[in-house]
């Protein structure tokens, strides 16, 4: 497979979740320490919060240190997915693990996102191929947390993460390093 675009990370953090009363994904923390792209690294990610189906959301965007290079992911990687033309927003990113606990700590404009995983299950290499469930192949290890929290502006938000698949992807996840490919 010839490669023509890639992203790997080191240090990732993934929340993705629903609020009560909601029945689609409308919590998405997808981190990392670092980012790297052929365009330099960076901490960067992802992150959606729509605590109102009938409203627009709160924020949703790509999150990067440098806006620039934080304009590569969506239609690099993304391309073809609801994602591809989520807007940039710049962002302060820290990351911080410990035996047992991972967090995610974000600086928006407007809101400070804060996301905790624990209680942790066993390291596992995964591999997703081609479209399953994006339209890039992934390569890495992590770990699915049975405990999560999280915190907007300093208040907790009442969540349900996804349920875990190995074959689909971590819903609350910490991702010591891995790669996406298209």
């Amino acid at each position: 497979m010839s490669i023509t675009n890639f992203m790997s990370w080191v240090g990732g953090v993934d929340l993705f979740a629903t609020t009560p009363g909601t029945t689609q994904p409308n919590v998405i923390v997808h981190v990392a320490r670092a980012v790297t792209t052929p365009l330099g690294t960076a901490p960067s990610g992802l992150v959606f919060f729509q605590p109102d189906g009938n409203k627009p959301p709160l924020f949703a965007g790509f999150v990067c240190t440098d806006v620039n290079l934080g304009a590569y992911y969506g239609p690099k990687i993304f391309a073809g997915t609801p994602f591809e033309n989520m807007p940039v927003l710049e962002a302060e990113i820290e990351i911080t693990e410990t035996e047992g606990l991972a967090t995610a700590t974000l600086k928006i404009e407007g809101f400070v996102i804060e996301t905790t995983l624990s209680e942790f299950g066993p390291m596992e290499k995964i591999e997703r191929t081609l479209g399953a469930p994006m339209p890039f192949t992934q390569q890495g290890v992590e770990a699915h947390a049975r405990n999560v929290t999280l915190k907007i502006n300093g208040e907790e938000i009442a969540l349900s993460a996804l349920p875990y698949s190995l074959e689909m992807g971590g819903s609350s996840v910490w991702s010591p390093g891995g790669t996406y490919t298209r």
